[in-house]
């Protein structure tokens, strides 16, 4: 099997994921992950005939990949120069948080009026299996895997705006992924931020749409808060 079967192969069973359609899909997935978990490190130059000999493909393809990755915020391309994986900043991350406390919130608003009964008995199930998670038992880290696994993905997906979907699902998610990979996940709001999904959860399912927007937008603001917090002691 080749380097390209495998991660095809490997795609395909992962949780949540996608359909991969074509090769540039493959490329694409693959690199954004490696991006995102820091196995291409921050600021490194990407090299288009290494890898495209790596994955066996055609220059033309991989472009199309890298093109996608510019479009997520991961790469950065300059004329003359070609792509760079971004270089993140205590700067960067906060103009992100304020960005989607304000984005989220409406997404959240927006999905009080649009969820359905299943849609939320789903999310409850979600957050159930994140309670079992002994890192957040212990009150030390917060994780969620990626898509469908992770409570704001699905908020956002449930808003069922194409725009605030493709804003956020797409373009920053993997960014703010990155982010939490490489400055680390642990967390003191790890239990306190559980519990204020569950109250978000709440006002979804009783259509208050105000409270929702209003504890999404206090949610976010206090990750943000807490991000700046840690930044400046270290």
């Amino acid at each position: 099997m080749s380097h390209l079967q495998t991660i095809i192969s490997n795609f395909a069973q992962s949780d949540g994921a996608s359909v991969v359609t074509t090769r540039a899909d493959t490329v694409f997935v693959d690199l954004r992950q490696r991006i995102v978990e820091g196995q291409v490190p921050m600021g490194s130059k990407i090299s288009e005939p290494e890898l495209a000999r790596h994955y066996d493909i055609s220059r033309s393809t991989l472009r199309d990949a890298l093109s996608r990755l510019e479009g997520c915020g991961l790469l950065e391309r300059k004329a003359n120069v070609g792509y760079r994986v971004v270089t993140l900043s205590t700067a960067k991350l906060i103009d992100i948080f304020r960005v989607r406390e304000s984005l989220e919130g409406m997404a959240c608003h927006l999905a009080a009026q649009c969820m359905s009964t299943e849609q939320i008995s789903e999310l409850k199930a979600l957050l159930q299996e994140h309670e079992r998670s002994e890192s957040l038992q212990q009150g030390e880290a917060y994780f969620q895997q990626e898509g469908d696994l992770d409570f704001h993905f699905k908020i956002v997906q449930g808003s069922n705006n194409s725009l605030l979907i493709r804003l956020l699902c797409e373009e920053l998610y993997f960014l703010v992924r990155m982010y939490r990979y490489q400055f680390g996940m642990a967390s003191p709001r790890a239990k306190k931020a559980f519990g204020e999904h569950r109250n978000i959860i709440q006002a979804i399912e009783d259509k208050d749409g105000e409270l929702a927007e209003i504890l999404m937008r206090r949610h976010i603001a206090a990750s943000r808060l807490n991000v700046e917090k840690r930044m400046n002691t270290q």
